[in-house]
């Protein structure tokens, strides 16, 4: 992007609407006159006084145990130099962006107008009070090095230097990874380092840290070798790397190197000094914005390379958002009073396993990319990987138990807990999703697919199986075979463990297909089916042979139509499968919204139902949302009309429906006709309709009075009000079978497999 372009989007993006990129917001209500009484006087001064007899308790009464101060005199601004506090507001905004999006961790940015080093100390120490840790950011080597050192001298909370130990942990990993992958002994690798500033000498030490020899370690600075006995430029932190060493320059140290740590400046490093490191050389050319060589000039002097770079056009992109945001969380949650080496080790350790998993279909689109395989192009994890909070976190959390740093109570501390408060922070509906799972992998089901090379689908079954709520099974026909699954599979990156647990059906060869095809015979003869094409659609439709396996007991559900459009999926589904008895066909979508399940219907089927297939409808919804939930349906019927404000037809249709449920189905809590607003709005229904059987009440299953109004309802929703919708579930059958929306993403299609899991458990409900 051209400067100038840049420029103008840079200065919009900060200035419109409030200018800057951070706001406070309260996190308890302050509606009420007892409110304030319990946020500010006379409530407060109760958590005061229990604060002053126990300090511990601030991390249980207020925001400290969250709260990271984000610190910079901008003296070493990336890319920019010394450009004074004041400058470098915007970027220790945006770090607190990156806190808050990566790890829900919460910033203050304090921009400090202090070079004096012991004063700098002395301001920053006096906030111990209000912070749970301190991130140093943009101070200028050497003073940063004296700064952090006196803080954590001082202060028992964690203080680190992003800059030093963020940049060591992320390259770290990278090194862990790039050593297993050229098959390099540590111990044995010549590490030429260029840059001693605060990244270089912290990356070097961490490096040290895991197996690098001091003495197999060149460093440069912007004056060559740091070797013994130089007088010019030095100072104790460059003088622990002086080296015993006649090289003098870059093109000297590098010969025979089998590593490079470049943090210094763009185009230093040559092809031919490429080429005169040993085979297979981990270059590491991480100078922003133009790293020490091109990625092409490296690979076209050295194809074995193993490079990463600052950038993200680049393969391994070295980004320390991958670590801070993650650190600090495990930190926070142990009230650790620091963040020590064996926590850093952790990091780098989980951040490099992480790299060798496979990677969601989420990371994969940010990336518009296919597939991403551990090897010489993947070293590490990508940036906006959301896994990494749930790899990284947890291993800090337990290092610093291990090395007793931590102060809560390791007796009381479940890892495995800890893990899924993680994913519930940062995805507020997984706490939700988690039961539903739960409920799945309590008798996980035999669930029948049939597009079985979809990319879609085979994450959504690797994952499933990892969660252990399916034991999978794929359809095929024709040409159809395990090696095409285990072609895709590879293609894709995925385990290939994943085969061991699907089961593999070809009709062609499957003892049951001829039972299958006279059963579709008998069913649709005098719907001008003969035999021969009964047996045609049995080999040749997998849809048709999928729905048979689930009428005939040899399956539990299957899943279908990621490829489909929803008219296409569901025909095989109606014209084999068994309807319960004076029943009717639905689709159903559960709603997450603000943390609370609603079921809305029907959403996919029935354009513009009776008054009865409204009331057999609502009884589907309400017994599907009791057994999911395990407690009492509240049922809403929903019209453009208050319980008889409006006589118009399509109000009476809903009105009548109320009739009849009430009458057929007396033990559902059931009201209408009633406005959408009104029905989940419980004060203004209790005001307005004390009378109605749904005041007091909290609603949560809402009946459309036709097509169009659930089916828009519940996109809009989705797309425009922060709901996360799991469906369409197909109720009314007696056996369980889903038919997707076409295009759904692996995420959608494995919570889809969640609800076959459940539903064919509840088959039976009355």
């Amino acid at each position: 992007m051209e400067h100038e372009k840049l420029r103008k989007l840079a200065l919009e993006y900060h200035s419109k609407d409030r200018p800057g990129k951070i706001e406070v917001r309260p996190t308890k209500p302050l509606k009420t006159q007892n409110d304030l009484s319990l946020a500010y006087t006379p409530g407060v001064a109760e958590v005061c006084e229990v604060i002053a007899d126990d300090p511990k308790k601030a991390y249980d009464y207020t925001a400290k145990s969250n709260l990271v101060a984000v610190i910079s005199n901008g003296t070493a601004v990336l890319g920019l130099g010394n450009i004074g506090a004041l400058a470098s507001k915007p970027v220790m905004e945006g770090k607190g962006n990156l806190f808050k999006n990566f790890a829900d961790v919460d910033v203050f940015d304090i921009e400090i107008n202090e070079t004096d080093p012991d004063k700098l100390v002395e301001i920053i120490a006096a906030l111990e009070p209000t912070f749970g840790a301190i991130n140093l950011e943009d101070i200028k080597a050497p003073e940063c090095f004296f700064i952090e050192e006196k803080l954590k001298e001082r202060m028992h909370i964690p203080v680190f230097h992003d800059d030093q130990h963020g940049t060591a942990v992320i390259s770290g990993a990278a090194l862990l990874n790039a050593l297993e992958i050229s098959g390099k002994d540590i111990s044995k690798c010549k590490l030429v380092v260029n840059g001693a500033g605060a990244a270089g000498i912290a990356c070097t030490k961490f490096f040290i840290t895991l197996g690098i020899k001091k003495e197999n370690v060149i460093m440069l600075d912007s004056r060559g070798v740091i070797y013994k006995g130089r007088k010019e430029g030095m100072n104790p932190y460059k003088e622990q790397f002086a080296a015993e060493t006649d090289a003098r320059t870059l093109e000297e140290a590098i010969k025979g190197a089998d590593i490079f740590l470049g943090v210094s400046k763009a185009d230093i490093l040559t092809e031919e000094m490429v080429k005169s490191m040993n085979d297979y050389p981990i270059i590491f050319a991480m100078a922003n914005p133009d790293p020490e060589i091109t990625y092409d000039k490296a690979k076209r002097a050295n194809p074995n390379i193993i490079m990463g770079t600052g950038r993200s056009d680049y393969p391994n992109q070295i980004n320390n958002v991958l670590a801070f945001p993650f650190l600090f969380r495990g930190a926070l949650d142990t009230h650790a009073t620091q963040i020590n080496d064996e926590m850093m080790m952790a990091a780098a350790k989980a951040l490099a396993q992480l790299a060798k998993e496979d990677v969601p279909e989420s990371v994969l689109k940010a990336y518009g990319v296919e597939n991403l395989k551990f090897g010489p192009e993947y070293i590490l994890p990508k940036p906006f990987d959301p896994r990494a909070l749930f790899y990284v976190a947890p291993a800090v959390a337990e290092a610093a138990i291990r090395s007793g740093v931590a102060q809560v109570d390791a007796s009381q501390f479940d890892l495995e807990q800890y893990k899924e408060q993680l994913k519930e922070r940062l995805d507020k509906t997984k706490a939700v999703t988690r039961y539903i799972y739960n409920k799945a992998k309590s008798d996980p089901k035999r669930v029948v697919f049939t597009e079985t090379t979809d990319a879609n689908i085979l994450r959504a079954v690797q994952d499933s199986v990892d969660e252990g709520i399916v034991k999978p099974i794929f359809i095929g026909a024709r040409s159809f075979t395990k090696d095409d699954v285990a072609k895709r599979i590879k293609e894709l990156g995925l385990k290939d463990s994943i085969l061991e647990k699907i089961e593999f059906i070809d009709p062609l060869y499957y003892d049951k297909t001829e039972k299958y095809a006279e059963m579709l015979y008998e069913a649709r003869k005098r719907k001008g089916l003969t035999r021969r094409e009964a047996s045609y659609i049995m080999e040749h439709r997998p849809n048709y042979f999928a729905a048979m396996m689930v009428k005939n007991g040899d399956a539990d559900s299957m899943i279908i139509g990621e490829t489909y459009n929803y008219p296409a999926g569901v025909r095989p589904v109606l014209s084999v499968l068994d309807r319960e008895p004076e029943s009717v066909v639905a689709g159903l979508y559960i709603m997450i919204i603000k943390n609370k399940i609603y079921v809305f219907g029907d959403t996919t089927i029935n354009i513009n139902p009776t008054s009865e297939e409204l009331a057999v409808i609502a009884k589907e919804a309400a017994c599907f949302y009791e057994d999911l939930t395990d407690d009492k349906a509240v049922v809403a019927m929903l019209s453009f009309s208050n319980f008889g404000s409006n006589q118009q037809e399509e109000a009476v249709k809903v009105r009548k429906a109320v009739d009849i449920i009430k009458q057929k189905y007396p033990e559902i809590t059931v009201d209408g006709e009633v406005q959408a607003n009104v029905a989940v709005d419980k004060d203004l229904l209790e005001r307005f309709y004390g009378f109605s059987d749904l005041a007091g009440k909290n609603v949560n299953v809402l009946i459309f009075p036709n097509l169009d109004a659930a089916n828009i309802a519940y996109k809009l929703l989705y797309k425009m009000g922060d709901a996360y919708p799991i469906g369409p579930i197909l109720v009314g059958l007696k056996q369980s079978a889903h038919v997707l929306e076409m295009g759904s993403t692996s995420s959608m299609i494995e919570d889809m497999v969640a609800i076959a899991s459940f539903d064919a458990q509840r088959k039976g409900c009355e």
